[in-house]
């Protein structure tokens, strides 16, 4: 197992190896020049799954409701997968990672769970989401489903990994207008209301369907919606409106067919990927040159007899200027 190479993980996960599919996505999660090599090696034979975003604030049932779901599709013989993204402690960079504990019913019955961190990535959705999906959808998962971080205002990132977007939202939430700022009519594909059994559950619908019939005049619906979000009531707890929901998804990727859009959304997801590793590229090596500038050992003036960014600062260079002389540096190293 440890000696076999990307390509022969690869063709052992698309025959439904297991240990090959968890194998990659480990390469995939540590990033590097393996992961580079696996995404070489899988993006040829993708576009077989719907890949499915799951987001909502806190405590909306989101992994409880997606434990539910998945069982269902996997008892009517399907084959789904989980990755589930928790956050990140911003001191430490540890995460609790506790959602395959609320999802064990799910795995019980052969449902491929696999949790990662953000490891800080901005927006939540993890640097490496895009490339597992990826393996899962080579391994022959259909659908696969992204649950994403709930921290804050609700995960916008999640539309730039998927094809479809269901928001969870729950009774006491917050009224429609934060809502409304939370970007749930940006990014939303479907609604479910979750937690229907308890109190204002009624209210909580009320609202959604009218930002949905303000949106037209706000320009806050989701860009190249095929439909009006449909909102599922559900109680995951017992299994109520699952079906419903299940049904609502399935509806969607066939409207994104025939509407032509599913190409197109791919197209972006695809585009959004190349844009966030650019920007991380562009972190590390201005956080290199910061770094480079700053080395007390890399003679007077700094790295190459340049002004240090500290001894800049403290003579009191205004920050936009120090950042600009950077920038500029790193400009000239990327034409040399």
């Amino acid at each position: 197992m440890v000696n076999r190479t990307v390509p022969e993980l690869v063709a052992a996960a698309r025959g439904g190896e297991l240990r090959a599919t968890a194998r990659l996505l480990t390469l995939v999660e540590r990033g590097g020049e393996m992961a580079d090599r696996v995404a070489e090696a899988t993006h040829r034979h993708v576009g077989n799954a719907h890949v499915v975003g799951v987001t909502g604030p806190p405590g909306s049932g989101k992994s409880t409701l997606t434990a539910v779901w998945t069982t269902r599709l996997a008892e009517a013989g399907r084959r789904p997968a989980v990755l589930a993204v928790d956050p990140s402690s911003p001191l430490t960079g540890g995460a609790i990672l506790g959602d395959r504990v609320r999802m064990a019913e799910a795995t019980a019955v052969g449902v491929f769970i696999r949790s990662m961190a953000t490891r800080g990535h901005a927006g939540g959705l993890a640097l490496a989401v895009p490339g597992m999906v990826r393996v899962l959808d080579v391994a022959g998962f259909d659908p696969v489903i992204v649950e994403t971080v709930g921290v804050g205002q609700v995960e916008v990132d999640v539309t730039a990994a998927t094809d479809t977007a269901l928001v969870v939202v729950t009774p006491g939430m917050g009224d429609a207008v934060q809502a409304n700022k939370a970007g749930l009519l940006e990014v939303a594909d479907m609604f479910a209301v979750n937690k229907y059994d308890r109190p204002g559950a009624a209210d909580v619908r009320r609202d959604l369907e009218l930002m949905l019939d303000l949106s037209k005049l706000t320009g806050h619906g989701r860009p190249g919606a095929v439909a009006r979000p449909p909102i599922l009531s559900t109680v995951a707890t017992t299994g109520e409106g699952v079906a419903d929901l299940a049904d609502a998804v399935d509806a969607h990727l066939e409207a994104l067919k025939a509407a032509g859009m599913l190409a197109t959304r791919r197209n972006e997801r695809r585009l959004a990927e190349v844009r966030s590793r650019l920007d991380h590229l562009l972190l590390e090596a201005s956080a290199v040159a910061l770094e480079d500038e700053s080395d007390p050992d890399a003679g007077p003036g700094g790295a190459g007899g340049h002004v240090g960014a500290d001894d800049a600062v403290l003579a009191g260079e205004p920050p936009g200027v120090t950042a600009r002389r950077l920038a500029e540096r790193l400009l000239r190293g990327f034409e040399g």
